[in-house]
């Protein structure tokens, strides 16, 4: 099961909410939240409720200031928590919304969907198997969406509107993930040069 700790200010200060499930509104819990730890597991953070709004993928470690570091330009309002697949990993894409134009199925990340399939883009898929990330520029930059099992006709419902994707990868069991971050990281310096308790005074 995975945990991450929410606190208000940066440098892990102010009152905290740990979190160990998805959650769909903070607000409830926090006013604000400057950083985050993420001690066990892997989880999504959106900057809306109801896991709506721009997405991000934490895995395991600190974010002392997550606002700078991840590029986010508000602070994180829900949070979903990732289960780990093991299993195979299958998903098919669509070149348009409502599962309509050209169909590639896919079993392993695709760094360039234009340059592997001839298609500029996809707007709909069909998550088989396992949990995956999808990213609007080619090698897995630009903004991502968390896709797990399941039908998305298209974008737009989930927040991502007018957003077309060109990117895609696996999420997979956190010990592989070690190049993650240093990837995100490297994007953001170049571009810039989810049971819950809490704690601390109310």
């Amino acid at each position: 099961m995975g945990k991450i700790i929410f606190y208000e200010d940066r440098n892990f200060q102010g009152r905290s909410y740990e979190c160990m499930s998805d959650c769909p509104d903070m607000s409830s819990f926090l006013s604000r939240c400057h950083s985050c730890r993420v001690e066990r597991g892997c989880f999504m953070v959106y900057d809306r409720t109801n896991f709506m709004g721009n997405q991000h993928f934490m895995r395991r470690g600190e974010y002392a200031d997550y606002m700078s570091m991840m590029g986010m330009s508000d602070c994180i309002r829900s949070c979903r928590m990732i289960p780990m697949h093991r299993g195979q990993f299958r998903m098919k894409i669509y070149e348009r919304e409502n599962f309509q134009g050209q169909m590639q199925e896919l079993m392993e990340d695709c760094e360039n969907v234009m340059e592997r399939f001839g298609m500029s883009s996809f707007m709909s898929c069909n998550v088989m198997d396992g949990h995956w990330l999808i990213y609007e520029q080619p090698n897995f930059r630009g903004r991502m969406m968390y896709m797990r099992p399941g039908e998305y006709r298209n974008f737009s419902s989930m927040g991502m509107s007018g957003i077309r994707f060109m990117s895609l990868r696996r999420i997979m069991d956190t010990s592989t993930y070690t190049g993650f971050l240093s990837d995100l990281f490297s994007h953001v310096t170049s571009r810039n040069s989810s049971h819950c308790s809490l704690s601390g005074p109310i």
